[in-house]
């Protein structure tokens, strides 16, 4: 198998501001400098320092050289609805493609896999990061990427539903199935790749070669494999956030050492009394040097992970939550979990309102109907002081597959990357599928 080709959808905006650093072909002819597409009316301009001219796109841009030349893109979006979401101008190297998907033009970097994960593997975290957990990225970043593109050749274009809605609820997942005229895009929804600012580490580019072409594998499939920031003390199962399909390596686990028994967190009572306490855990952690190792910067603003707290009023929490689904619930009166995963993850929670009362999940609906951007997670409990709502809660992210902050704890107390991955991946071989 040769390494494969990726196409990472980058920038979503009505204007794609570019700047190629070298020559680039397109369409037959060489192009440098910098560039601006936007869309007038039912046409799309280009313009640049030769002048303005009317193009039809997709159009591509190539490089002469691929070693030499690299391209800038201005403003693109990073965390999109996160709370750390900002603009920052990035650059790249690899073939530039600019595609019409109506509502706005997409910027799209092509390049070689391995490639890819250079960046990949310093946007998650920082470069700086323990080479063991960065091995173990760089394999289950790899499995992921190649998992979703054999998932996306199998799957007709909408036979696949990620929502289900009745008048008495509203559920839907987020997954790589919204992007369908590219493999990924560069932000958390998918990987976070932000060009090669802030890769070719050596360190980065140690892991990645040392580990080319490695996948987790399991019943002769590339491994779905999955990765959040903090689990909160159990990883939860794939199912319980994604679509209802179990995958034997994305079981829960004890983010402890050895075989520790799985706590049932899937009661209320169990569930409340794993988040409002704070038992050990890999991911346990407020050792700055390990974080500032893993975490970028605008992560490291997030200073309580682990368990956490959030507070609203009636009247805030139902205007909130008017905004964020769009239902008109009237004055929130209650928050009733109905299901929960196996870390204690809210899977379905009923809101009750003077107006309206309905059930909506999955996990990431959860935190984006009640945060102003996201909850850092879906497990919490909620008590009422007075009028307020106040949800305590564990973790950060989804919490399925590897923990980052646990998989770095593990890298500093001397894990390999090989041992990182049989913790968090249960029942998954690794397997070289290309040099």
């Amino acid at each position: 198998m040769k390494i494969p080709q990726i196409e990472v959808g980058v920038l979503f905006s009505p204007r794609i501001r570019f700047r190629l650093n070298g020559g680039f072909r397109c369409n037959g002819k060489i192009y440098r400098g910098a560039y601006e597409v936007t869309r007038r009316g039912g046409e799309c301009v280009l313009a640049g320092e030769g002048g303005t001219e009317t193009v039809a796109l997709p159009l591509e841009w190539q490089p002469e050289d691929y070693v030499a030349a690299d391209f800038d893109l201005s403003e693109v979006t990073i965390g999109i609805h996160f709370h750390w979401e900002r603009r920052e101008d990035q650059k790249f190297k690899g073939t530039l493609r600019i595609i019409d998907e109506g509502e706005h033009l997409t910027a799209v970097n092509v390049l070689p896999l391995e490639e890819y994960l250079f960046s990949v593997i310093s946007s998650e975290m920082k470069a700086t990061s323990n080479l063991e957990l960065l091995k173990a990225h760089a394999v289950i970043s790899r499995s992921w990427l190649l998992a979703q593109k054999a998932k996306a050749a199998r799957v007709e274009k909408g036979a696949y539903c990620s929502c289900r809605e009745t008048e008495e609820e509203m559920v839907r997942w987020y997954d790589r199935e919204d992007h369908d005229r590219f493999d990924v895009c560069a932000d958390d929804h998918c990987q976070r790749y932000q060009g090669i600012s802030r890769a070719y580490a050596p360190a980065v580019r140690e892991a990645v070669e040392a580990t080319c072409g490695e996948v987790l594998m399991y019943g002769g499939e590339i491994c779905d494999a999955r990765f959040s920031k903090c689990c909160g003390g159990v990883s939860e199962r794939f199912e319980h956030t994604w679509e209802p399909v179990a995958h034997p390596y994305l079981e829960a686990v004890r983010d402890v050492a050895g075989a520790a028994e799985v706590p049932g967190l899937s009661t209320e009572e169990a569930a409340a009394e794993w988040i409002l306490s704070a038992p050990p855990a890999f991911c346990h952690t407020d050792d700055a040097a390990i974080l500032a190792g893993v975490l970028n910067d605008y992560d490291l603003e997030t200073r309580h992970f682990y368990r956490w707290q959030e507070r609203y009023t009636a009247e805030e929490l139902s205007v909130l939550v008017r905004e964020k689904t769009g239902i008109d619930f009237g004055t929130v009166t209650d928050l009733v979990p109905v299901e929960r995963g196996a870390s204690g993850r809210l899977v379905r929670l009923r809101i009750a309102g003077t107006r309206r009362t309905m059930v909506i999940g999955k996990e990431l609906f959860i935190r984006r109907a009640l945060s102003p951007t996201h909850l850092y997670s879906s497990a919490f409990v909620v008590r009422r002081e007075g009028s307020d709502f106040v949800l305590h809660g564990a973790g950060w992210g989804h919490g399925v597959g590897l923990c980052q902050i646990g998989a770095a704890v593990m890298g500093a107390q001397g894990y390999t990357y090989r041992e990182i991955l049989a913790h968090y991946f249960k029942n998954s071989t690794l397997t070289r599928i290309y040099e």
